[in-house]
């Protein structure tokens, strides 16, 4: 678990006064609205558990409705068209930002929305088959650096989190393997496990059981420091690729010129969230961490990602299916 504390939270009261005028309803006054992508996914998750804290804390019913087709897209389109005023959120994976870079959409993370807060992360570990004659981050590199072209790493869609860590891991360790793709993660392990393919960056959540039976080995997490979703693994990072962090994030939005003072209550409420025990444990055991950072070190590293990926993305000619 990481969770970034902040140095100290100013009662609910305060800011909810700061957000109003005399002539205006203290905020909320009524349900809150967090629209996300369709059931079933992370994106879901962590809407309902950030929902579900928030009822309690603000006082007013915080309902999540999921919006599905288009991987999301209704979604977003529908918070960056709703009135800034804190009643419709937005709480969706690092897709939002990272998409826009390898097709046209009609949003602009940074533009169209006020990060409220980076709710929580889910790590890559790189695994391989058993039999691929490596134990380490710079083995594998070596190896493929003997024989480039020679080496196949498996994939879900085109773009999605383990496609990127791949593509970020040959860049960075300027090395020629061959990406086959395969329909989703599930069939991606199963030709890894036999032997179709040496290599694969899937979610940590996704092979902890093939790693402890044996059936894959596990080199490295992809986030930047070590995770307990993968304990005892070095981060690629510090296994001998300085500054490599692949991970999917989930954050909660508001639109453009949503009240600096609504924002700011949304983030000290969702750190109360975060900050219990059972919310936890639920996001770990979902595969995923909770993270909370602010809403200027949620905007950083919106910025950082873009940054990073669209270098990733047009080195490597990538287009999202």
């Amino acid at each position: 678990m990481i969770l970034r504390c902040v140095a100290a939270i100013a009662c609910a009261g305060s800011v909810v006064a700061a957000a109003q005028d005399s002539s205006t309803p203290a905020y909320p006054n009524r349900p809150v609205r967090i629209v996300t992508a369709e059931p079933g996914g992370g994106n879901e998750l962590a809407a309902r558990l950030v929902a579900q804290g928030l009822t309690g804390l603000l006082g007013q019913q915080v309902i999540v409705e999921s919006r599905g087709g288009g991987s999301g897209a209704i979604a977003i389109q529908t918070v960056a068209k709703a009135p800034p005023d804190g009643y419709t959120l937005l709480v969706f994976s690092s897709g939002m930002w990272v998409v826009p870079l390898m097709k046209d959409v009609p949003w602009d993370a940074l533009r169209d929305f006020a990060p409220v807060i980076l709710i929580a992360s889910a790590p890559n570990v790189l695994v391989i088959h058993p039999a691929l004659p490596v134990k380490t981050v710079r083995d594998l590199i070596a190896l493929a650096k003997a024989s480039p072209g020679k080496l196949d790493y498996a994939t879900g869609a085109s773009g999605a989190a383990a496609h990127l860590s791949a593509e970020l891991f040959k860049s960075m360790a300027h090395v020629n393997i061959v990406r086959i793709p395969y329909k989703g993660t599930g069939p991606g392990l199963n030709a890894l496990m036999g032997g179709e393919v040496q290599l694969m960056f899937p979610a940590a959540g996704a092979v902890a059981t093939h790693v402890k039976a044996g059936r894959l080995r596990a080199l490295a997490v992809t986030s930047a420091r070590p995770t307990s979703l993968a304990p005892g693994l070095p981060t690629m990072a510090s296994a001998g690729l300085a500054g490599y962090e692949a991970v999917s994030s989930y954050g909660l939005f508001a639109p453009a010129k949503t009240p600096a003072a609504i924002v700011n209550l949304l983030y000290q409420e969702s750190v109360r969230v975060l900050g219990t025990a059972v919310t936890r444990e639920r996001f770990l055991n979902a595969g995923v961490e909770t993270v909370g950072s602010s809403p200027e070190e949620f905007t950083s590293t919106m910025k950082s990602d873009i940054n990073r990926w669209d270098k990733v993305i047009k080195g490597a000619g990538i287009h999202e299916d």
